[in-house]
């Protein structure tokens, strides 16, 4: 049973809800179905939660997961630990915090006194709150500007949830009930693995993170810890996408193949390592083409990102990182869209075509896309499946490549 939430008669000066506390992933005919979670989703406690928390917001936190809200009511606070090695930093202690499902009123109520709305739910989960947000934001009427994020790792991740929560709207009154709410889309940058602490709710963390907003999105005024305001995003929202999240999924996918666990145990192979680290060059001379960046600066964000991965007390494990490959292999994803922004500029690729061709051997049997990808690949054969997967046609030259490495890795 959830204990219920603290008492709303409290005025908090300021107010924020946050979508995830834990994992949101599975779906029923009323929402969000607990019963398949099976991943261990933490980033909202462990980044958003905690700079929203630290800049003086009352958090609720709504989540399918009523142990987890049972948790957060009883004892309304948690530490994040920081994974660094050579950490110098303090476990930080959060407080101020409480928790709420979905179907409780008292997650409406929050969101009509709510000035920021966040979410880490996942990209698949955002239609399935957006009913909520919008019954949420129909509740407030007058009572001022709101700015919701989605805090995801997809491009457009606020702009597509905007659109189901227009969707969602019982009213027709939608511009009105809209005028005053902002859907800022934002860059977020932290990882955030399993973790078992003294307490159920205590998360491990790295030290570094990174939470970009487009300015222009933002309704009222929000001074929050960690949040950079930026005119122009999409420079850094593909920097992240082509460095972090494809040098993750590249290490993923090697890995895999190789038999590994942990991002920890890829990248200490040397050849998982040096593929991994040439594939991000290859992006990142794509990324310096398109948007200007500085050469050397762009050096070190790629050294810093391998040496982030390389964190001994990050244990990221490869099926959750390498989870989803159908998305992961979209023509605007992290390996197929790094290899489109190169061939654009008539940049080499080998590296990026190397880790989509490992792709297609992840085959985790309790992830619903990875079933997906090899019945595609048994009934349709690879040549077809690659053109399905990430629109190269057959016959050009990043699909013959991509064909040519799927089967030199069979042989290794």
């Amino acid at each position: 049973m959830v204990h219920s939430q603290q008492d709303r008669t409290v005025i908090h000066a300021k107010n924020a809800v946050h979508f995830g506390a834990g994992n949101m992933y599975g779906y029923s005919a009323t929402f969000l179905e607990p019963s398949k979670l099976t991943s261990t989703h933490h980033s909202g406690r462990g980044f958003i939660g905690p700079l929203l928390s630290q800049s003086g917001y009352h958090v609720t936190f709504v989540d399918v997961r009523e142990d987890v809200i049972d948790e957060l009511n009883k004892e309304p606070h948690y530490k994040v630990h920081v994974l660094d090695a050579n950490n110098e930093q303090d476990d930080e202690k959060i407080t101020d915090v409480s928790g709420s499902t979905p179907n409780e009123t008292s997650t409406l109520d929050a969101i009509a006194d709510a000035d920021i709305v966040t979410t880490s739910v996942g990209p698949d989960v955002l239609k399935k709150i957006a009913g909520t947000i919008a019954e949420g934001i129909s509740k407030r009427r007058e009572k001022g500007e709101l700015t919701v994020i989605a805090c995801e790792n997809m491009i457009g991740a606020t702009s597509q949830l905007k659109d189901y929560v227009v969707d969602a709207f019982k009213s027709e009154d939608k511009l009105a009930l809209l005028q005053n709410v902002g859907f800022p889309n934002c860059e977020v940058d932290r990882i955030v693995p399993a973790f078992e602490g003294k307490n159920n709710l205590d998360v491990g963390v790295e030290g570094f993170y990174e939470w970009i907003v487009e300015k222009s999105g933002v309704k009222g005024t929000l001074d929050i810890k960690g949040m950079q305001l930026q005119d122009s995003l999409q420079p850094f929202l593909e920097r992240k996408l082509y460095t972090l999240n494809c040098g993750h999924a590249m290490l993923a996918f090697l890995g895999y193949i190789k038999g590994y666990k942990t991002i920890a145990e890829a990248v200490a192979d040397e050849e998982c390592k040096e593929t991994t680290r040439k594939a991000l060059y290859e992006s990142g001379a794509g990324l310096i083409r398109r948007h200007g960046f500085d050469e050397k600066d762009h050096r070190d964000y790629i050294e810093r990102t391998m040496m982030r991965f390389a964190n001994p007390n990050i244990k990221d494990e490869l099926a959750r990182v390498s989870r989803n490959p159908l998305r992961k292999l979209a023509p605007n994803e992290r390996l197929v869209g790094a290899v489109n922004m190169c061939r654009e500029f008539e940049l080499g690729r080998a590296h990026l075509i190397k880790g989509i061709a490992a792709a297609f051997y992840f085959d985790v049997e309790e992830d619903e896309e990875a079933v997906q990808l090899v019945r595609l690949v048994k009934e349709k054969g690879i040549e077809s499946a690659i053109e399905e997967t990430t629109s190269f046609e057959k016959g050009s030259q990043d699909h013959r490549d991509v064909l040519k490495e799927y089967y030199q890795l069979r042989k290794n």
